[in-house]
């Protein structure tokens, strides 16, 4: 017998099962909102609840989320949010370029068809050109040609673009506004690509909008984000999940038929969606599609190919975590194999006894590394600077120029000699890092590639030793390596010196 519940007038659920919201002050939601409803657009109330916190403000007018996730299921109305928010920063709020993201062409074209058609309902038409709009005194061009879709202030040139993301896309534009809708296929590539863009911006702001990821493989921006929020406190990060709570390998004890999860998971219910249409999709769908479709029920990430394991890690993060100064610290450098991209950690403890540790940096290329290191090295006095013996003798000739050597005396090394790691030296260092993983004996500082570095890395076995590698073609992790490199250079070599007595640059770690 069917457990369908009877029908009834449920109505979506007002408040998502998960929000984390960041302290603010104010927020400019509501001039937002009425701009909107003059374009015939008028906000549900849980979609108002998103575009208030979307446009939170701190005390000193900096946006209080930095970042901002929307994880509904499909057809509540997501992209109303979305066009709300970047129709205030285009009009009202003085953003520069806006980007419109999303997974496929022909969405970042719905996306644009509706800003067009919500343009024009603010504006009226300047005299024969139907892709030129005045809206109270602004005039705002339209731009259809195919692949370069965007809105254009031709007072002072302020733009929305829209692209199809892929690997490169983002880079050459600075954004104060990046949306990231169908975050699910958003990768680390690209969201390598793209963050930078907004780094020279002085208030940018990344939204991220869409259903959960397909498989728990895939994703893993989403999963990274996921994590930041079940840790809580991130001051910069604001998360809304209307998922049911379970993942989609554990479905047995979720009641897929019970109407009150529809509509706790469906805040459109009763309005855009409704009963019979949810009643038809859990005939036609599988239990599993039905689940992660419409009740936005996450998959479970793959422990088959994540060695860390992801709740331990979330309660490693620290976004306050300070290192006891007196204590030294030691500097860890990974280069990608292709070159590609380098990483710098530092770890050092706390006055708790806790290790410390957090990303120093991380950029395309390699010419930037070798000067940062002389920088660090000048700030920090570190007790050692460790790599891998690849890196090393990639950079050898470099770091001999800049005065970095091993020591002579491998027993007795000095304050800022390299410590290059072998087979076995790497071996431990990665066995220890898991070990202090399980043991919670440090704490990190959030950082999106660290977090990407963790969620791809798996290990490799060979005789009695492992070592890192990466799942895919196209994970990096060099961050981790790093880090790893670091923890172990300090563990190794501090007691064999008098930790430095003073950072030059103090505020920096």
């Amino acid at each position: 017998m069917s457990r369908i519940s009877q029908r009834g007038s449920l109505k979506g659920a007002r408040r998502p099962r998960v929000e984390l919201a960041p302290p603010f002050a104010y927020s400019l939601g509501a001039e937002a909102l009425e701009l909107a409803e003059r374009a015939g657009l008028v906000a549900d109330p849980w979609q108002a609840d998103a575009v208030h916190l979307m446009l939170a403000c701190r005390e000193d007018g900096q946006w209080a989320c930095y970042e901002y996730g929307e994880i509904v299921a499909r057809q509540n109305g997501k992209g109303s949010i979305l066009e709300i928010r970047a129709l205030a920063g285009f009009l009202l709020l003085g953003e520069q370029t806006i980007m419109w993201s999303a997974h496929e062409y022909k969405t970042s074209m719905e996306a644009f068809r509706r800003c067009r058609t919500l343009l024009r309902r603010l504006g009226t038409q300047v005299g024969n050109n139907e892709n030129l709009f005045e809206i109270d005194g602004v005039r705002v061009k339209i731009s259809n040609t195919n692949g370069e879709e965007s809105f254009e202030r031709l007072d002072t040139e302020a733009r929305i673009k829209f692209v199809a993301r892929s690997k490169g896309s983002g880079r050459g534009f600075s954004g104060d506004l990046v949306i990231i809708d169908e975050s699910f296929a958003f990768t680390v590539e690209q969201q390598d690509a793209l963050m930078p863009a907004m780094a020279a911006r002085p208030n940018a702001q990344i939204i991220y909008t869409s259903s959960p990821p397909l498989d728990g493989v895939s994703g893993e921006v989403m999963f990274n984000l996921k994590r930041r929020a079940d840790a809580g406190g991130d001051d910069s990060l604001g998360w809304r999940d209307w998922g049911v709570d379970g993942d989609l390998d554990h479905l047995d004890g979720i009641d897929l038929d019970d109407r009150r999860l529809w509509a706790a998971s469906n805040p459109a219910l009763g309005t855009r969606l409704t009963a019979e249409t949810i009643l038809r999709e859990r005939r036609a769908m599988g239990a599993r599609g039905f689940a992660r479709e419409r009740l936005c029920i996450w998959p479970r990430l793959s422990q088959g190919n994540v060695v860390i394991d992801p709740a331990a890690w979330a309660r490693l993060a620290d976004a306050g975590s300070v290192r006891d100064r007196e204590s030294g610290v030691a500097v860890g450098v990974d280069v990608s194999p292709l070159r590609d991209y380098a990483a710098v950690s530092v770890y050092g403890v706390r006055a708790d006894g806790l290790g410390h540790t957090q990303m120093a940096d991380y950029r395309p290329g390699t010419k930037w590394l070798v000067p940062r290191l002389v920088e660090l090295r000048d700030a920090l006095g570190p007790v050692a600077v460790a790599m891998g013996r690849g890196t090393f003798a990639f950079l050898e000739t470099a770091l001999s120029k800049a005065g970095f050597e091993r020591p002579e005396d491998p027993e007795a090394p000095g304050a800022g000699d390299l410590a290059v790691t072998n087979a076995v030296d790497m071996a431990a260092a990665a066995g220890q890092l898991l070990e202090a993983v399980r043991e919670e004996s440090f704490r990190v500082v959030p950082s999106q590639h660290l977090e990407a570095a963790v969620a791809s890395a798996k290990t490799r076995q060979t005789g009695e030793t492992i070592a890192w590698t990466v799942k895919g073609v196209e994970g990096d992790i060099s961050p981790l390596v790093a880090m790893t490199l670091a923890r172990w250079s300090f563990v190794t070599r501090s007691h064999l010196l008098d930790a430095a007595a003073y950072d030059v640059l103090e505020s920096i770690f």
